[in-house]
């Protein structure tokens, strides 16, 4: 196991987290997944984070990030809410026609540490969101 350092730490901090779209809206395909992990990307540097892994389904996104012990979750969040919801919005203007008043995100979502977990288990399992829907569609 590799660890990571600064000038007064060596840590390792993986986080797995799940947000939702507001009412759990069906409003996620591979474009708007795509647009949201590079804007993830893109604000990411800002925290101290690092993406390892992304994948969505219809309703929800799964992410897998590497971050520093003085990272601020709760400011990365907010940041990547805000900014995320703003663009898609303006990038993909028939969405607004699934949402009510100007929400994009749930303000709720799910964040846990990997804990003894192999990454290889949580990178599977995240790789595997939306394949049943896939499969009982039928696609």
């Amino acid at each position: 196991m590799k660890l990571d350092s600064n000038n007064h730490s060596v840590f390792l901090l993986h986080y797995h987290l799940v947000m939702c779209i507001k009412y759990r809206r069906k409003v996620i395909d591979n474009s708007i997944s795509n647009r949201l992990k590079e804007i993830f990307v893109d604000i990411a540097p800002n925290y101290g984070v690092e993406l390892l892994e992304w994948n969505h389904d219809i309703d929800h996104v799964h992410l897998l990030f590497k971050a520093k012990p003085n990272t601020e979750i709760s400011k990365l969040l907010n940041a990547y809410k805000s900014a995320s919801s703003r663009r898609i919005k303006n990038e993909f203007p028939s969405i607004r026609k699934y949402l009510w008043k100007e929400y994009f995100w749930s303000k709720s979502y799910c964040l846990v540490t990997t804990g003894g977990a192999p990454l290889e288990v949580v990178k599977q399992y995240i790789e595997n969101q939306g394949k049943k829907w896939l499969y009982a569609k039928g696609l």
